[in-house]
């Protein structure tokens, strides 16, 4: 498996993972391309999963969106795709995660976040509370 930077040609199959996973946030994924965005390719052109994140502020940066194709889960890809993330020297991660996410929030624990916080009715359909995280290293 290779991570590397999103382009433009990867845009219909992020768009396609995201769709099929309702528990990721679904913003356009053309505004993707404006941050930082990374897609894990396997067999040499096949797009398995994507993450989104951005600087908020010096030495801050917060993961943003992350979804990986159904058939590609709980085979790594999610983990890697933010180990690679989490190269980036020097900053204090965040992120925000349904509730009810609990593989996610499962996921995040195995690469070293834990709650920091809670954000009533942060997401909508459905609503529910969003868990904030902090990567403790």
């Amino acid at each position: 498996m290779k991570i590397r930077a999103a382009t433009s040609d990867d845009l219909a199959a992020i768009a396609a993972i995201q769709g099929a996973s309702p528990e990721a946030s679904q913003w356009d994924p053309a505004g993707y391309l404006d941050y930082d965005c990374l897609v894990a390719v396997k067999d040499h052109d096949h797009v398995a999963g994507f993450l989104v994140s951005r600087q908020t502020t010096p030495g801050e940066r917060e993961i943003l969106n992350i979804a990986v194709e159904l058939s590609e889960r709980r085979r790594g890809v999610g983990r890697r795709l933010i180990a690679v993330e989490l190269e980036r020297a020097g900053s204090q991660w965040f992120l925000e995660v349904r509730e009810s996410n609990v593989a996610a929030i499962n996921l995040y624990k195995a690469c070293g976040f834990r709650e920091a916080g809670r954000r009533n009715s942060y997401y909508h359909n459905p609503p529910e509370p969003g868990i904030v995280m902090k990567l403790i290293s």
